[in-house]
Formats: structure tokens, C-alpha cells, sequence
């Protein structure tokens, strides 16, 4: 059976996240995963058999945590003409997810387990005053920040460390050893700050509570200096600061 990569872009607001999730009621949660499996379901036509063809992610994004570069793998049935894929992905997706690219990959090919690295972005609006309705849904509205303050409380998150305090419940991992390979702010306009985090992984929500850490340091809430002290505790209750809103982040890219 041939097997195809796919990469995924979408807005997470009215998503319940990507993964389809088993609640025995009637109406099922909205995903990300279960209106992709619709879609394919329909391409395949008189291929697709009672069973709906599973399509796996490269990873779990939370409801309200958009992408713009999440991939996912399938496998289709031998025969299935692919060259009205992409416009059939257009005309059955709902309007806030795309299929940006349909690609053949070798059999073995697995979007998770093969992938080497990821990189989120996370967007900071600084005005306390105002927030433009159109970035209400993609923004953490924070008011004014230290930014280079922000910069030194990077420092120590930089390189391979136990990021134990920074993974929220709910997953089971082999590791929380993680290695993170950088992490730099964009000034991409007046009030607007967009934040870049690339590892070759990250635990459960572990992009928002570095978010959510470094913004405290830049309201002046907490000190650069305690980061290290941070993460040598090794355990959530240690992190003082909160979870950051899912809405500012976004998986920008998935390294294979």
C-alpha cells in the first residue's frame, strides 16, 4: 500500500486539538485528525472500505493551538489516482485547515517517529490598551516586557536538560531529557513580539510553560538568575509560572 505524507496547516480555535479522542456520545469532539480521515475517506471513493483510513500526526497539538507545518502519514490502496487530491483536499476540508502538500514516501516512513526536530512560534502582543480584533485568536496580549531580560532567562534553557518542569500531566514519555537548539524573539512589528523555539522535542506543553516562564521574567515577576534552579527541580509544582494560552502558539515546522 502506498504511503503519503502530508503536511497540515490549520487554525486550532475551534478545534478540541488534533488527536481524535474516545467519548462515547453521539457528537464527537472536532479534530483536527477526524476531519482529515473525513476528507480521506471521500478521495478514496470506491476504495475506501468500511473501516476509515487512520492518518497519524507527528504530534499532538492542543484545542485552540494552531500549525502552519504539521505533517501526518497514511496509507491508501493500491490504484488510488492521486492527482485530484490536493483539489479535493480544498473543496472537502473546512475553511480553517489546508493540506499544503501530498507527497510518496518510502513504506517505512512514520510522521512521528522519524522526525528529528520541531519549531513553534509563540506571538506576544505588548500593548495593554488595545489588541487588534484580527490578532485576538493568534495573540497573548502580556503589556510591556523586559525583553532583554527575556534574553538572559534563555540562556540557561539552551543545550540538553532535563525539562521535567516545564511537562504538564497527561503524557507518558521514556524521557524528559529534551535538546533545545534555540530560542530567539522577532520584533515583526510596534507591540508585536514572535517568539521561535526549535528542539528535537518537547513535552506536553512545554513550549507554553517556557513562554509562560519567560514572560513572567519580563514583567519583572520573577528573576533571570532562578531559571537554572528551575529546571535542576525537576518537577512542575517547582515553576511558579503559568501555562501560557494555547491560542499565541503555533507548530511552524516538523524536521525529517
Amino acid at each position: 500500500m502506498p504511503r503519503l505524507k502530508l503536511t497540515i496547516a490549520y487554525v486550532g480555535t475551534r478545534f478540541s486539538g488534533w488527536q481524535l479522542q474516545d467519548y462515547k456520545m453521539k457528537k464527537q469532539p472536532r479534530t483536527v485528525q477526524g476531519e482529515l480521515e473525513k476528507a480521506v475517506h471521500r478521495l478514496l471513493g470506491s476504495h475506501a472500505g468500511e473501516a476509515p483510513v487512520r492518518v497519524f500526526g507527528a504530534g499532538r497539538t492542543d484545542a485552540g493551538v494552531h500549525a502552519e507545518g504539521q505533517v501526518a502519514h497514511l496509507d491508501i490502496p493500491e490504484g488510488v489516482r492521486l492527482e485530484d487530491w490536493p483539489r479535493g483536499f480544498s473543496a472537502l476540508l473546512p475553511h480553517d485547515m489546508a493540506v499544503t502538500s501530498i507527497a510518496v514516501v518510502p513504506p517505512d516512513f512514520h510522521a512521528r517517529m522519524d522526525a528529528t526536530g520541531k519549531r513553534y512560534s509563540y506571538e506576544l502582543w505588548l500593548d495593554r490598551s488595545h489588541l487588534p480584533p484580527r490578532l485576538r485568536e493568534f495573540t497573548w496580549q502580556t503589556g510591556p516586557l523586559d525583553i532583554a531580560a527575556m534574553q538572559q532567562a534563555v540562556l540557561p534553557l539552551i543545550g540538553q536538560h532535563d525539562f521535567a518542569s516545564f511537562q504538564n500531566s497527561g503524557s507518558e514519555v521514556k524521557t524528559t531529557i529534551r535538546t533545545i537548539s534555540a530560542i530567539h524573539c522577532e520584533e515583526t512589528g510596534p507591540s508585536r513580539l514572535l517568539w521561535h523555539f526549535e528542539a528535537d522535542g518537547f513535552l506536553k506543553q512545554m513550549v507554553r510553560n517556557l513562554m509562560g516562564l519567560l514572560v513572567q521574567v519580563g514583567q519583572g515577576k520573577l528573576d533571570a538568575a532562578r531559571v537554572p534552579d528551575f529546571l535542576e527541580a525537576r518537577n512542575r509544582q517547582a515553576l511558579p509560572s503559568p501555562t501560557a494560552p494555547a491560542q499565541g502558539l503555533t507548530l511552524m515546522k516538523v524536521f525529517y
